[in-house]
């Protein structure tokens, strides 16, 4: 799970760059559709993404800012099969992780894709933009981000409750008997000793002499 974690805040880190770049992203993608002539139709697809990057590409800043969204995409399918493997999963992180491996598949329809607040990807393109071209592969990364997130803190808790309800368990497993032999050696123990006291008074009072004064004698020498 550790692994995870520190997986994700890497991807995180590296997703938050990217996003600094949101609008050269979007001028790569402008140029690259007009090398392809191909500006009816919207950005919909990771696939069209990889597309325009190698065959219609070819100002190096735009490759580059092409190549980090597709290198984040790979990042992110890589982690949804690790966390297949770290956790046995139940209804809803199994639920989770469905819903990112149909989001990064490459072929899938992003086109009615809108990240919401607290995200603001949607909300640095115009109008236009946000309608009709480049709002869903804007919002794809940010949505699987916070899946993800909502898998760990899931997982964790449910961990933490199996891990309880053991814990439980074993008190409850514990025999009473067992939990209290400390105390019934320090009493058993304490009787001890003053029976042994009682019992040494008594030897001394049974073989203690009484003492005799020596007999009186006229001073002088004896």
């Amino acid at each position: 799970m550790n692994e995870v974690v520190d997986t994700l805040r890497k991807i995180e880190e590296k997703y938050k760059l990217f996003q600094q770049q949101q609008f050269t992203f979007i001028r790569a993608l402008e140029r690259s559709r007009e090398e392809a002539h191909d500006l009816i139709r919207p950005v919909s697809s990771i696939v069209q993404v990889q597309c325009y990057k190698d065959h219609h590409c070819y100002n190096s800043t735009d490759r580059r800012i092409l190549n980090m969204f597709i290198s984040i995409c790979n990042d992110l399918r890589c982690l949804c099969h690790r966390m297949e493997t770290v956790h046995p999963g139940d209804s809803v992180t199994n639920g989770l992780l469905e819903k990112c491996k149909v989001l990064l598949n490459d072929s899938n329809d992003l086109s009615a894709l809108r990240a919401t607040y607290p995200h603001g990807v949607v909300n640095y393109l115009s109008l236009e933009e946000a309608r009709h071209r480049y709002g869903g592969v804007v919002s794809v990364l940010p949505i699987v981000i916070d899946s993800m997130r909502e898998w760990i803190t899931h997982s964790k808790r449910h961990v933490l409750y199996i891990v309880s309800r053991q814990c439980a368990t074993c008190k409850k497993e514990i025999p009473p008997s067992q939990t209290a032999p400390a105390a019934q050696t320090s009493n058993s123990n304490k009787n001890t000793v003053q029976l042994q006291e009682k019992d040494f008074q008594k030897f001394l009072a049974a073989n203690q002499r009484p003492q005799q004064k020596a007999p009186w004698r006229p001073p002088g020498k004896h």
